[in-house]
């Protein structure tokens, strides 16, 4: 039996669970801790609570079960607007972890971004992915977005090719915490 799933824009109650699934979608460790200190969940918690952060819960859809449990999110925003959201991301990073990571961009101007994207891994294989990002490029280009980016590391084959079997086409490569990465693209006139 097909799960029912439904999308809708995050709100500031659901800032725990998006914490979670940004926190898998970074997926490594070492980077977490290296970006938000000891208490990454904590500490990413309060960034998506914030308006105007990379993470914000304003920048996230979220796919909810027909309990209206959170089973996944997907974060993004405009391009040009990554260096205001990321001033105010760091700001709570420096406040509660004492960091000031230097980060590389992953984005830019002429592109909606998709910064993150997880499912909870009960959830996983149940086609939650494919309505995420369905649902947050209609969003894009509504808002008049002509292509929709994201990254993904080249190690990870299975994203690579779930994200090509959407639509997207590699466009270039970039570094993000050192690990080397695929740039893909949608444009507007693609079908998912």
């Amino acid at each position: 039996m097909q799960q029912q799933i439904s999308i809708r824009q995050a709100t500031i109650n659901d800032a725990a669970v998006i914490a979670e699934i940004v926190a898998m979608a970074i997926g490594d460790e070492k980077i977490l801790k290296d970006y938000c200190g000891e208490n990454p969940l904590e500490v990413l918690q309060a960034i998506v609570a914030s308006p105007n952060t990379q993470y914000s819960y304003q920048n996230t859809l979220i796919a909810t079960n027909h309990e209206d449990s959170a089973i996944g999110a997907i974060v993004g925003y405009d391009g040009a607007s990554l260096n205001k959201l990321r001033k105010a991301t760091l700001q709570i990073v420096k406040e509660m972890a004492d960091k000031c990571p230097q980060i590389a961009d992953e984005t830019e101007a002429g592109e909606f971004y998709i910064d993150s994207l997880a499912v909870l891994p009960n959830f996983r294989s149940k086609g939650v992915a494919t309505q995420l990002i369905s649902a947050i490029c209609l969003k894009a280009f509504a808002e008049g977005h002509e292509k929709v980016g994201l990254i993904a590391d080249l190690g990870n084959i299975k994203a690579i090719e779930f994200y090509k079997n959407k639509g997207f086409q590699p466009v270039g490569s970039k570094t993000f915490f050192t690990h080397e990465m695929i740039h893909l693209q949608i444009s507007k006139d693609e079908t998912l």
